[in-house]
């Protein structure tokens, strides 16, 4: 009886033992898991309060930078007229230099003070890419907001290419229009491959801008969830060249969507390659504006009533590989216009074979290069 007595006591024992380690294990992976869950990549919080309408964890406060309004007013001389380099949508646009010695572009417009508009400003300045001007941070006093933007040195490429400051066609042959276009549309693609998705809803030459390197920045992402549902068209004074980029959809029903950004980066890519406003008649004998002439003729031939005769050399299949992704992209259909992934995708390829085909030796001919004076020569 007494070593019987002694196995079960041993046994419960060792069961005691066994139940113990398991609650010690069960109580290190609960501590373990809970540390973990309370950091993020971006901001080491787990606060509810971090999460925004979006869906996305928002940057922490120091992320995006409150300036106070006298900072501004330094930084542009009082909003001097001297310092004004434009005007849109959201308001008076001026270049400033603040007190960091950073260069900024700095919107300023009337509004009331709302908490929505600092969400706004923080998940918009979260988005970071190479190809996006960047939003560093906002001001909201006496009635008075601004959003305070990276300073890009040469300007929107609608200035660059039939605007006040237009280039000299080194800085407009096609191969260098080839990589404005492929920047942009990588900006456009990774605002698409947000989750959620953002749409850009006014993307248009005008808000593409080049740095100093010409490198393609898209400008002004978001900006429309600024207005609500103001009809943002009726309310610029560039109604008719505003409206030529937006798709058959958003004229009719207002449907904003990643596929109306791709037409819209359609209509961009029609000006890159014929260097004036789409809105544009085709030709002297003809009422349709660009894009309609396209949308029309789409056999893809090349002709002098779309193509700038500042392209210099180029080759026959890269202008007809270019026009044929214009076309894609300008579909009635919003269903068969391609996503801005397959976008970036044609224009590597378009811009590779093009780097490949025109830097060819000459010693066994270069046949489907042309320039573009002989090309404007043969046709008139």
């Amino acid at each position: 009886m007494s070593s019987s007595l002694a196995e079960i006591l041993g046994g419960a024992a060792g069961t005691v033992a066994l139940v113990g380690i398991v609650i010690i294990l069960v109580w290190y992976y609960c501590l373990s898991h809970n540390r973990s869950a309370s950091r993020t990549s971006e901001t080491g919080s787990s606060d509810p309060s971090q999460v925004g309408r979006h869906g996305v964890t928002k940057l922490a406060n120091r992320d995006t930078r409150r300036f106070d309004m006298e900072e501004l007013f330094l930084a542009t001389n009082n909003f001097s007229d001297k310092n004004m380099i434009g005007e849109g949508k959201f308001g008076e646009v001026y270049k400033g230099l603040l007190q960091d010695g950073m260069l900024a572009a700095i919107k300023k417009r009337r509004g009331v003070a709302t908490q929505e508009f600092v969400d706004e400003v923080r998940y918009l300045s979260s988005i970071q890419h190479r190809n996006l001007v960047i939003l560093i941070g906002y001001c909201q006093e006496n009635n008075l907001q601004f959003l305070v933007y990276e300073y890009v040195p040469n300007g929107s490429v609608s200035s660059q290419l039939y605007g006040a400051s237009q280039q000299s066609q080194e800085k407009l042959d096609f191969k260098h229009r080839l990589s404005i276009a492929q920047g942009a549309a990588k900006g456009l693609a990774h605002l698409h491959s947000l989750s959620p998705r953002l749409v850009h809803k006014d993307f248009k030459t005008a808000n593409v801008l080049v740095d100093e390197n010409f490198i393609a920045k898209v400008a002004d992402a978001g900006l429309h969830n600024f207005f609500g549902r103001v009809d943002i068209a009726a309310s610029s004074s560039q109604v008719e060249a505003d409206e030529i980029f937006l798709a058959p959809e958003v004229k009719e029903f207002r449907g904003f969507s990643e596929k109306s950004d791709v037409y819209s980066f359609a209509v961009f890519l029609l000006e890159l390659l014929s260097g004036k406003e789409a809105t544009e008649s085709a030709s002297l004998y003809s009422s349709q504006n660009l894009v309609e002439w396209v949308q029309s003729n789409q056999d893809h031939s090349i002709t002098s009533n779309i193509i700038d005769h500042r392209l210099g050399s180029f080759t026959a299949e890269g202008i007809e590989d270019f026009i044929r992704l214009i076309v894609r992209c300008l579909d009635h259909s919003s269903e068969r216009r391609p996503a801005m992934s397959y976008v970036v995708m044609e224009l590597d390829r378009i811009h590779d074979n093009e780097m490949n085909l025109t830097t060819m030796m000459g010693e066994e001919g270069t046949p489907t290069v042309t320039l573009g004076s002989q090309l404007f020569k043969a046709t008139t």
